[in-house]
């Protein structure tokens, strides 16, 4: 391991009641970075982090320090502390008293000469005056060396925070942990405290991991940010690399605002998206299909005709600097920005410049269920879910012998498919998501929604976390449940062994 790495995690993984929150997450932290774990809610940031405190052990790897693996040691004995969401000050202390008391409560070695002349070490508590030293330093840390004599319930949200950072750091952790720990204060007061972190992570010189769902505070404050993705890691990379060069639709969607198209290579190094053909960077195989980020701020717009497509201005807002507007390109929407003032209906080019669009694998490119198999009724079973299907379609030329059953008739001869194993695949904009959960063979929740130039494109995941991914020009909000419905001729079924195994001997 690198000398310079104090926190590495190998391979950990962490489950709770058989479902995996983290899974096989390997990462090494250097020594003073500033290091962000980024990500929405349940996507196992905030397990992660409690894991490198110690309140959870990890069902499986390494979380090594210095070298040395700290997995199943207790917190109180990790060179580590933990700033929370909710800041858990004493109500009843004031500002020298919460900070101080762990100080109170730590022992130290120290050496003493007997009166035989012999050395011997004893764990004291610190002196009165070394705690003093120590919490005045920390209050003047975080700008708070006059308020020592205040009531807590009396400061602003901002300086609570403070103080919560104080007392982590007044024990001189070797790690530092904060999770979300500017949530709850407003707007401006985040983007202060922003700067003031950065300037107490100078000041200190230690290692602080950030957990946070704010993209903005990812990238103000960050040397290094780690975007999570269901529990695993998605990208690692500098503020500058995520922002410019996300490696995943999802990233990019995360991080800033971005344009997300479905494309398709036509010649080396030149793609379409938008109705039209636009000079790349990136080398993808001919007819390849692949996504395409667009940042707003790289759309060039000019008069019709002087671009590689035409739109039309279909909203602007003023926002200080700039005027951000949307563009219609056929059924796609643009997002761009410009500092001219356009009216709403005119009519512009678009143009982007090669090096300013990212061009990205496709991730998937349809839903595939390897697990899947046939009920007796003829259906589907998907996880937990039974959807009707054409069994028929498994075998060219073959029929069901009858509506509502597994048994298929071909080439003269029965076939009992009744727990059959078939690999299923059906494509994204085959998934149909409604508000009425009357309708529909599953139900979930969108766990994820990326909007994609003319629609959306959804991840819903049921009770038993199995995933229907879902194209839709409607819009839901994270977290809404919905049904989800397919319809029997949109599958595209094969067996997993052959047909010959399932044959009926009378």
């Amino acid at each position: 391991m690198d000398d310079s790495c104090i926190i590495s995690l190998r391979n950990v993984t962490k489950e709770f009641d058989g479902t995996v929150v983290v899974d096989s997450f390997s990462l090494d932290i250097r020594k003073g970075e500033f290091v962000t774990i980024l990500g929405p809610s349940g996507c196992g940031k905030t397990t992660t982090l409690r894991m490198i405190a110690g309140f959870e052990t990890p069902t499986s790897g390494e979380i090594l320090l210095n070298g040395e693996d700290i997995s199943k040691l207790p917190p109180y004995r990790r060179p580590v502390n933990t700033v929370f969401q909710r800041y858990a000050l004493f109500p009843y202390l004031n500002v020298y008293d919460n900070v101080a008391f762990g100080l109170k409560l730590k022992k130290v070695e120290k050496t003493f000469t007997d009166r035989k002349g012999n050395k011997v070490t004893k764990l004291v508590h610190l002196s009165p005056e070394e705690i003093d030293r120590r919490v005045a330093h920390a209050l003047e840390i975080v700008d708070l060396d006059e308020m020592e004599e205040r009531d807590v319930s009396t400061l602003s949200g901002g300086q609570q925070q403070r103080v919560a950072i104080a007392r982590a750091i007044v024990l001189e952790p070797q790690v530092l942990l904060l999770d979300e720990p500017l949530s709850a204060l407003d707007r401006k007061m985040r983007k202060d405290m922003q700067i003031e972190l950065k300037e107490m992570h100078r000041k200190l010189g230690i290692t602080f991991i950030y957990v946070t769902h704010d993209q903005e505070e990812a990238l103000t404050m960050s040397d290094r940010i780690v975007v999570m993705k269901d529990g695993t890691l998605e990208q690692v990379g500098t503020p500058e690399d995520i922002y410019n060069e996300p490696v995943s639709a999802y990233v990019a969607d995360f991080i800033g605002e971005s344009n997300i198209y479905n494309g398709t290579m036509v010649e080396k190094k030149k793609v379409r998206f938008l109705g039209g053909v636009f000079s790349c960077v990136d080398d993808f195989p001919v007819n390849e299909k692949v996504e395409v980020v667009v940042r707003p701020e790289d759309v060039v717009l000019g008069t019709p005709g002087k671009g590689v497509v035409d739109g039309v201005i279909e909203g602007k807002i003023f926002q200080g600097i700039h005027y951000s507007y949307s563009v219609a390109v056929g059924k796609s929407e643009v997002v761009c920005r410009d500092t001219h003032d356009r009216k709403v209906g005119s009519k512009v080019s678009i143009h982007v410049a090669k090096d300013n669009i990212q061009v990205m694998h496709k991730d998937n490119i349809e839903n595939e269920y390897e697990d899947a198999y046939i009920d007796s009724e003829g259906h589907l079973v998907i996880g937990e879910d039974a959807f009707p299907c054409d069994l028929a379609s498994l075998v060219k030329g073959s029929k069901l012998e009858e509506e509502g059953g597994s048994v298929l008739l071909y080439d003269g001869k029965r076939y009992e498919l009744k727990d059959a194993e078939v690999r299923a695949n059906v494509a994204f904009d085959a998934v149909k998501m409604s508000d009425d959960l009357e309708t529909g063979h599953a139900q979930g929740r969108v766990i994820s929604a990326v909007y994609i130039g003319d629609h959306y494109h959804y991840i819903v995941r049921t009770d038993d976390e199995e995933d229907y991914e879902a194209d839709s020009p409607y819009e839901w909000l994270i977290n809404d449940v919905v049904a989800v419905d397919i319809a029997p001729e949109a599958f595209r079924l094969k067996l997993k062994k052959p047909l010959e195994e399932y044959e009926i001997h009378e």
